[in-house]
Order: C-alpha cells, then structure tokens, then sequence
C-alpha cells in the first residue's frame, strides 16, 4: 500500500478522465513484470525522467528496467500541457543568486537552456511527430504594473545580448495576442509539443537500444541488500546495482523513506477546446501559435495547437474528490471565459488534472540521494517537467555511470530540503496559494491606480 498524502481519488483515473491526449496517439502496451531478475539499473516511473534516463543508459549499454506502476503516460507526463520551455525552479534569480552563488546560478540558467536543446535533438534524431509549434514561449503581462516589470526584463535581456522581444500593449492585437493582457514579452527558447507522442517516441527508442519496459508494476518495498537493491512487485522480485527514482509528483513517501516531505505534488488543470474556426479566432484577435503564460504567481498558461483547438490551464485545486474535482473544472472555465471572452460560446471538449511537484527549496533535486549509495532521484520541477525531466535523465543516467556530465550540471539542484511537518505539509498549499492570490491582486491594483 503506497504512502501518499493526498487521497485515494487524486491518484484514480477520476483526474485524467477526458484528457486530450489520450484522444490523440495510441498507447502502447508494455509487459507487467514478473519472476526473478537482475539489472544494472532499475528505474522507478516511467515518465519523462525514467524514460530519459533509461534511453541514455541503454545506448550506453547498460542493462536497464523501467518499472511503471500504471500505464504509459498515465502521471504527469501524459497529462500536462505540453510546453517545452525553459523553467524547473520557482526561485528568483536574484534569491538564487544569494542562496548558491552567482557561478551556480549562471550554471543553473545554463541547464534550463540545455534541457529545452535536449528534447529538440532527441526529437529531430528520432524523428519523433510531436505536432510541435511555436518559436519560443511568450509571457503575457496582467496588469500595467506586471507590463513595466517585462520592460525592466527586456532592457536587463538586451543588456546580455539575450534576444527578446516586447509587445507593447497596442501591439498585442497586430501580433495576433489580443486578451485581457497588458503587453508581452517574448523568449526564443522552447517550443509547444504533444507530451504523449514525445514521451511515447521516447520509450520506443529507448526499447530499440534495450531497455526493459514494464507498466502494471509498482515497487512496493524498495532495500538495500548486500551490495544491491531488492525491489518487490506484486508480481516478484527485481535486483539492481543501482536504483534511479523518478516518480516526482506521484511518488510513496515510503519509496523510499528519504522521500517523505522532499516534495510536495500540487495539482494544475487543463481544457482544450474543440477546433476554432478564422472568423473565431479573428474575433477574439488571438492567432499567433506561441505557447504563453501570464505573470500571476497563480498563472494561466495558455497555446493555440495546430490544429486549432485552444489549451488553456491553471494551477489550483486543494481538495481531492469528485466533487472538488468538478469543481475546480467548473473554476478552470471561468477562468477561460474571463480571459478570452469572445470564446465563451465555444465548446470545450475535454477537461483533466494532474499533479506538479514542488520542493521546499524551490529548485528540483536531481542527483544522488545523500547517504544511500547507488541511489538517485529527479524531482520537483515546479510544472516544467517536459524538459527539466529529459535533462535530470541525462544527468542521472551520467551519474549511474561514474561519468562527469556533458551537460550543465549545477550545484542548485544537488540539495533537497524537507517540508516541515512531514505529514501535514499539504496544509503549506492553501496558505502559499492565498498568499500568492493576494500578491496577483497586489500586483494588478497597485498599478492600475498609479
């Protein structure tokens, strides 16, 4: 029985029931495990970190098994939405740069840059159809106020030879952005994708190089044994030199134990529309194929798919039940409406949730668990997890191997406090929403007045 602090009903089929993706690629089958065997490497979840991680381990030929305890896709990396972009941290710059140092902040921003690389390549070298669009990601200013901020960040940006770009608010309906936003701001890094079709891809090509594949599989007691692991299953027993944990949001606080209070999951919902027509589009002025997000601390994030249709989400949820989750669906469109008003006639076809993972750090954990030889764990990408979970595989799979890695790999990450209270660290959640609800208001009235 799995130690999870939120009930039964987040962890059911109730929050994925009519997602978008699962509409749109079949899934595969992979085996249940069973027997006796002995790896290399086992890897705990089958998302976008274990599948990284033992896509590069195999073609590396190490002999590694993925045990996932649903199906394929069935956490965060099939239900999330879809951006691949730059992020994982939820700590300032600035906070960063006075908790670590700057060389480890500028390392930190590095791997952000690198990880969206990543997924880039492993998609063109695999040729992997992932509906991808958008040139960078766009982020919308909510208020006047949260607009001159964007200002400030474009100077600071050109400042750096970072190539930006602003949309001041007049300009928003000409570059196809019009809603209730106050101007713009674009980054040239990252791209919108079907998180199903590339994490699918993946694992076939992480099949092809030799990894093991299982789903219907949770551990249910992990130990260290004589020199190794022993992971059980319902199913048997499976052995490894080394264990890579990537169950991020939906993992056992006993899975193992150093896990308790490391992470927090918080829920993040999201609809899809069904396919807009031009005149639609044209009404409402938005037309432009860049993901977006907006400037609240409670943001909205938001991307026009090729094929039409409209994916809007937003943080948000503190209950789990039916009735909360219909809730919180019922507060998703809301939302939607307010934004995009000249859409609140339109369908909206599907509707989900899923869990993110927050640390008390507010940075991911990506390396070795200290004091557990031959562990390892990625988690708490605060959202981002498309790329930030490719990347924590690469460096993992680096690490199990005894390798320095290639990539950016910066000290930030190679911490992971606990929550206090452990157990009642769910009661952090309303108190942090309140607070950044007031600091959204703040935001936007403050300015509107001056």
């Amino acid at each position: 029985m799995m130690q999870r602090i939120f009930p039964a009903f987040t962890y059911s089929e109730g929050p994925r029931d009519n997602c978008w993706w699962d509409d749109t690629i079949k899934r595969p089958t992979w085996p249940t495990f069973g027997g006796t065997r002995t790896v290399d490497v086992a890897i705990i979840g089958g998302g976008f970190t274990g599948i990284s991680a033992a896509y590069h381990l195999a073609r590396a030929g190490v002999h590694v098994a993925v045990v996932e305890a649903e199906t394929p896709a069935w956490g965060a990396s099939g239900r999330n939405g879809g951006f691949c972009c730059l992020g994982g941290a939820k700590l300032s710059q600035t906070a960063m740069q006075r908790r670590f140092g700057v060389a480890a902040t500028e390392t930190y921003l590095h791997s952000e840059v690198a990880a969206v690389e990543l997924a880039k390549q492993l998609i063109d070298f695999h040729n992997i159809d992932v509906d991808a669009h958008s040139q960078g990601e766009t982020q919308m200013a909510h208020s006047p106020r949260a607009m001159e901020a964007l200002r400030r960040a474009a100077d600071a940006a050109a400042a750096a030879n970072v190539p930006v770009t602003l949309t001041e608010p007049q300009d928003l309906a000409a570059a196809g952005l019009n809603g209730g936003f106050f101007g713009a701001l674009t980054t040239p890094v990252g791209f919108g994708l079907n998180p199903q079709k590339y994490l699918f891809g993946l694992a076939a090509a992480a099949a092809e190089a030799g990894a093991e594949l299982f789903q219907n599989s949770p551990v249910t007691d992990l130990r260290p044994h004589m020199g190794q692991f022993t992971l059980r299953l319902p199913g048997g027993v499976l052995q490894a030199k080394q264990v890579i944990l990537a169950t991020n949001g939906y993992s056992s606080d006993d899975i193992p134990a150093w896990l308790r209070a490391r992470y927090l999951p918080s829920q993040s919902s999201v609809l899809v529309t069904r396919p807009l027509q031009d005149q639609e589009l044209a009404a409402q002025g938005w037309t432009s194929d860049q993901m977006a997000y907006d400037t609240r601390h409670l943001l909205h994030y938001f991307r026009l798919m090729p094929d039409r249709r409209f994916l809007f989400g937003m943080r948000g949820g503190l209950r789990a039940s039916a009735k909360a989750e219909a809730q919180i669906r019922r507060q998703l469109l809301r939302h939607f409406h307010k934004l995009f008003p000249a859409w609140r006639e339109v369908e909206v076809t599907h509707r989900w949730s899923g869990l993110v993972s927050l640390g008390a750090g507010l940075v991911p954990f990506i390396g070795p668990v200290p004091d557990h030889p031959g562990l390892f764990a990625g988690l708490n990408y605060h959202g981002n997890g498309v790329a930030m979970g490719t990347y924590a595989g690469r460096i993992l799979a680096d690490l199990v191997r005894g390798t320095t890695p290639v990539l950016p790999y910066s000290s930030v990450v190679q911490t992971a406090p606990r929550f206090p209270l452990n157990a009642y660290r769910r009661a952090f959640l309303p108190l942090a929403y309140g607070y950044y609800a007031l600091k959204d208001l703040s935001f936007a009235t403050s300015s509107d007045k001056a």
